[in-house]
């Protein structure tokens, strides 16, 4: 029986493993998929994580539910040996192991881009994952509990300060949906006031989100000026040493809470791989969504979500190329699927090309934008829109219910407010007040 391998669970790996579990005959093959992680995560829903308009545990679909014909591996994929068909795989508790394969599909997605500016790495957090939205939350919550106790001042002012660094999609709705939460906080902290609050989100372009026209960006602009939340445009990020903030136009402040969403990378680890990587390391691929070298097919080998150099037939791409984002992560994962059996048939096999259908985004409970070629819609539509888009396109039903009725509930309930920032040390009250031995 073929081996097929996927590795990585995120959007394309997952969609590929669930796509092929429907395509397959019994006995047709046998598919592995491996990723560190137990679950895959729904990242544009990690913004309304932050928020607590979604529960975290609602933006993440478990591997190994609703992959019931696949062989769920956890570990790291360290290295992968094309030409003898092997891949060497660090597993969770168990050392590292060698698993052979026929097929192989590279999924591995990608990781925050930073550069060497001081600090950042100290101080700074990334929203790539269910983690670091969570602890996002957690830091605006705890952060507000200990600004209630303090008189006005610098102490304060460092804890009411929030930065967000990078002003594409996923920084701007960040940004909306972290001023909408710390707006809604304050009915609870009486001791606390709307311009106590400050807000910053530092672009070095000279204009956000790209994937809208001009006129939307400004309009988003004002919109979220008039909400306290200031946008820095042409401005670079210089140092984040202590949590000091230093921007190139000369401004300076302190901020407990820097996020940093300036773009994304392919999964470094490729780089140890014998796969054809272009210059911004993602493998090279044809539009067929095999690796390839050149004009040369790499037998055996495919690719597809944000790991890879896919080619935009549409026309709509940057450089050429399908840019990084879910929609063509998860298309591709579908037609990817479909090559490989029809491949392993002696079938022919079809090129990935797909329209964009328009970029839709939220900003906070109650304001979205949506943008479609010369059509923009803004405000409460919007929202509406990016709910019901997002909330379709997360994988399986299960989790859809769950997203929808948490929606449902929190508009009569109102959303949590509770920070679980204590489960980073589950153990310490344990161990504060368990009984010592005795010394001899």
């Amino acid at each position: 029986m073929p081996k097929i391998l996927i590795v990585g669970g995120g959007y394309a790996g997952f969609y590929t493993a669930l796509k092929l579990e429907k395509l397959l005959r019994k006995g047709e093959a046998e598919v592995t998929l491996i990723d560190p992680l137990p679950y895959m995560t729904y990242q544009p829903f990690l913004p309304e994580v932050v928020a607590g308009s979604i529960e975290a545990r609602h933006a993440v679909v478990s591997h190994r539910r609703h992959l019931l014909k696949t062989n769920v591996v956890s570990g790291r994929v360290v290295d992968v040996d094309h030409s003898k068909k092997f891949a060497t795989v660090e597993l969770s508790g168990a050392g590292k192991k060698k698993i052979s394969y026929d097929q192989i599909v590279v999924t591995a997605g990608a990781v925050s881009r930073t550069f060497p500016i001081p600090g950042v790495a100290e101080n700074a957090i990334g929203l790539k994952n269910i983690e670091e939205a969570v602890e996002v939350r957690n830091r605006i919550l705890s952060n507000f509990d200990k600004a209630a106790n303090l008189p006005a001042g610098p102490q304060r002012d460092r804890l009411l300060t929030f930065v967000v660094v990078g002003g594409g999609f996923a920084g701007i709705e960040a940004f909306g949906e972290m001023r909408s939460l710390a707006t809604y906080l304050l009915r609870y902290y009486p001791t606390l006031t709307f311009d106590a609050i400050q807000f910053h989100l530092i672009e070095a372009m000279d204009r956000i989100m790209p994937e809208v026209s001009k006129k939307t960006s400004e309009w988003v602009i004002a919109n979220l000026d008039r909400r306290g939340a200031k946008i820095h445009l042409n401005t670079q990020l210089l140092s984040a040493v202590n949590g000091v903030v230093k921007l190139s136009t000369g401004e300076s402040f302190p901020s407990d809470v820097i996020v940093w969403t300036a773009g994304v990378m392919a999964h470094p680890y490729v780089r140890n791989t014998d796969f054809p990587v272009d210059a911004r390391g993602r493998i090279t691929a044809k539009a067929t969504l095999q690796v390839a070298d050149g004009d040369e097919v790499v037998p055996g080998a495919w690719t597809a979500g944000d790991v890879s150099a896919v080619p935009d037939l549409s026309g709509f791409g940057v450089g050429g190329y399908c840019v990084p984002n879910a929609q063509h992560a998860v298309r591709q994962a579908k037609l990817l699927s479909k090559n490989i059996v029809a491949q392993l048939r002696g079938e022919g096999i079809k090129e990935y090309f797909h329209k964009p259908l328009g970029a839709v985004a939220g900003l906070g409970i109650g304001i979205g934008v949506y943008q479609w070629k010369g059509l923009a819609i803004k405000g409460l539509l919007a929202w509406f829109m990016h709910r019901g888009y997002h909330g379709l396109a997360v994988p399986t039903w299960e989790r859809k219910i769950r997203v929808f009725a948490g929606w449902v509930w929190n508009f009569f309930l109102r959303r949590d407010i509770v920070s679980n920032s204590a489960i980073k040390g589950p153990r310490l009250e344990f161990q504060t007040y368990a009984s010592k031995s005795a010394k001899k």
